[in-house]
């Protein structure tokens, strides 16, 4: 009963036809003698095309010719296996398109003769997410690099903008040396901003988010936008009422904004049209799926499509890469969509770029949806105070950032205490017998961070405020790249006046508080 059970015709049809695989058989001459409904939906061709067919069919062209050795090898030494184990198989489809699969061999001999059957899997979803892992795992070991490649470039570029400023002071407009220290410094600046774009990159770039419009900030960027395009660019924008929030730094997602539109603009040197558009997006399951490490949600989305040249698969595969570029040397540095990227993903949301050459590209920036209003922008406060006088506990491990450190604060009008660790900065205060009014400390330090400096010494001395300095961050004080409330942070390099007005700042409004 059971043998009869399994040999009944309705039985071997309705497991054929209930496959989630491709299933397909042949004879010893090569020609397709059975296939399934999953093989159909497949290969996209209806039952009454594919039986009778060469199964050289449903192989891309430039593999036919070697699989018709191979299944005569096979037909001689029939064996149930997989097929291309290590190697990279693939399908054509019935419209040319070809797609990866996966492959596995049977046979069975009959009293109508020998019978190949191939069981086919379509493991482009599988292809694509292996792709995608890849490339995260690359862009996250590069990213690693950049930033600390950037956090050490920082202290040095620190000490060289700190005292060729000092230089400057004091050299007069007349001497012929100041032209040369004034293009050390804009070198410096230069060399600041490239590692502002490595640090957005890896996403430890000092950012402070707030709830934004997504559709206010693109409207700020249009006038800088159509100055940068010319007017053989078209830019339209599309910004429906009631698109939603992101919690977001606004310069930043402003920034990424003119990444693209400047990089849209190279690819038609001859005039184009770039269109700009912002609308609310549910990412469901089926997105997730295909998007690695996205979840499922409601998102804001940016979209920016151009009508340029256009790229290929392996261009797309790396335009993110900093330093990658397609244009002419000296054109570009290769890391405005480094920042682009980084940007994105250190909001939590995700990028995804659609291009075929000569037909355009299209750039799609997805940013989680968050129901707060947007933060309003706040007033410009009351002018700071002139430096009063007070004590400055001054710590940092770089001896040449710690000497020009406390060289600028001096010379700002301040008393200045300075240990080279956190343990000599703890000995200095329980020594000193007057009030400090403030701690500048760096972030990351051997044996004890900031942080932890900061938090024993406020446990003795209530009243100090506290400002950080850092390369880059990767501690207690700051997560995943973003400021705790409260905090108070100047990145490195920073200048002089930079410095003075942040300590103001925060001295200004302690002395507003008592």
């Amino acid at each position: 009963m059971y043998s009869e059970f399994l040999t009944s015709q309705k039985m071997v049809v309705a497991l054929l036809e209930s496959a989630s695989q491709g299933i397909i058989s042949i004879n010893r001459e090569g020609r397709i003698v059975l296939t399934n409904r999953r093989a159909e939906e497949m290969f996209g061709y209806a039952r009454e095309e594919l039986v009778g067919a060469r199964i050289e069919i449903l192989l891309p062209e430039s593999r036919r010719a070697a699989h018709g050795r191979q299944r005569d090898d096979y037909m001689a030494q029939p064996r149930i296996r997989p097929m291309g184990i290590g190697m990279d198989l693939a399908g054509r489809r019935k419209d040319g398109i070809e797609f990866p699969v996966e492959v596995s061999l049977s046979n069975i001999e009959t009293e109508q003769g020998f019978f190949a059957i191939a069981f086919v899997s379509d493991i482009s979803q599988r292809k694509t997410l292996e792709e995608q892992l890849l490339q995260a795992q690359k862009m996250e070991a590069v990213g690693r690099l950049a930033g600390g490649v950037a956090h050490d470039f920082n202290n040095m570029l620190t000490v060289i903008t700190g005292y060729n400023r000092m230089i400057l002071d004091e050299l007069s407009p007349m001497d012929p040396l100041r032209g040369y220290a004034e293009e050390v410094l804009k070198a410096a600046d230069r060399a600041a901003a490239i590692t502002n774009q490595l640090l957005a990159f890896s996403r430890r770039q000092i950012i402070q988010p707030r709830v934004i419009s997504v559709n206010t900030v693109v409207s700020h960027t249009e006038k800088m936008l159509r100055r940068l395009l010319g007017e053989d660019i078209q830019l339209v924008l599309d910004l429906p009422v009631g698109v939603g929030n992101i919690k977001a730094d606004p310069n930043q997602i402003a920034q990424a904004i003119v990444n693209l539109a400047v990089n849209a603009r190279d690819a038609m040197p001859t005039g184009g049209r770039i269109a700009v558009e912002t609308a609310n997006v549910h990412l469901d399951e089926n997105y997730v799926r295909t998007h690695l490490g996205v979840q499922p949600g409601d998102f804001v989305m940016i979209a920016m499509s151009d009508t340029g040249y256009g790229m290929d698969a392996s261009t797309r595969q790396r335009i993110f890469e900093p330093f990658f570029t397609t244009k002419m040397q000296g054109k570009g540095t290769g890391l405005g969509l480094a920042t682009v990227y980084g940007t994105v993903k250190q909001a939590g949301g995700d990028i995804w770029v659609y291009s075929e050459v000569g037909q355009g590209t299209t750039f799609k920036l997805y940013f989680p949806r968050v129901d707060e209003a947007a933060a309003e922008t706040e007033a410009p406060g009351a002018e700071k105070a002139a430096a009063g006088g007070e004590t400055v506990l001054v710590v940092e491990d770089e001896q040449a950032v710690r000497e020009l450190t406390v060289k600028m604060m001096e010379q700002l009008g301040y008393v200045v205490l300075a240990a080279a660790s956190g343990a000599a900065a703890l000995e200095i205060a329980q020594a000193y017998a007057g009030k400090i009014a403030l701690l500048v400390t760096d972030v990351v330090m051997p044996h004890m961070s900031g942080r932890q400096v900061a938090d024993q010494l406020l446990a003795a001395r209530q009243d100090l405020k506290v400002l950080y300095l850092s390369g880059y961050t990767e501690n207690t004080v700051i997560h995943h790249g973003v400021l705790d409330n409260g905090v108070d942070f100047l990145p490195k390099p920073f200048s002089r006046e930079a410095l003075g007005r942040k300590v103001r700042e925060i001295l200004g409004k302690a002395a507003a508080d008592r």
